[in-house]
């Protein structure tokens, strides 16, 4: 058994969960936030058989695309607080694939 942690921007979260949830996996969601563009993101849980996970990878990934975005460049530039935008690479999905030793539902 694995049990897939897959962080997803916030704007793909609600076409990836329903896509797990048509596709029959049961799934839990965390809202979070990303350190970097401090933006929300949903990390969601998903607990599979080995078999399954390539299914749930791909199904991820089918629904959870890169994008750019433009963002402010909060800097320091010869004293002054510069905030020129630069365009980032926002989406897509981090995924992680962790060996589950014990499982039970009490």
């Amino acid at each position: 058994m694995k049990m897939i942690m897959a962080i997803v921007s916030g704007d793909d979260s609600s076409a990836v969960s329903a896509a797990l949830t048509k596709a029959r996996y049961s799934v839990t969601k965390l809202a979070t936030t990303g350190g970097f563009l401090m933006s929300g993101n949903t990390t969601f849980l998903i607990g599979v058989n080995d078999d399954q996970v390539q299914d749930v990878i791909d199904i991820i990934a089918k629904h959870s695309k890169k994008r750019k975005q433009m963002v402010p460049n909060n800097s320091f530039d010869v004293g002054m607080y510069s905030a020129f935008p630069v365009e980032v690479t926002v989406g897509g999905a981090t995924v992680f694939v962790m060996n589950v030793e014990h499982f039970e539902k009490v």
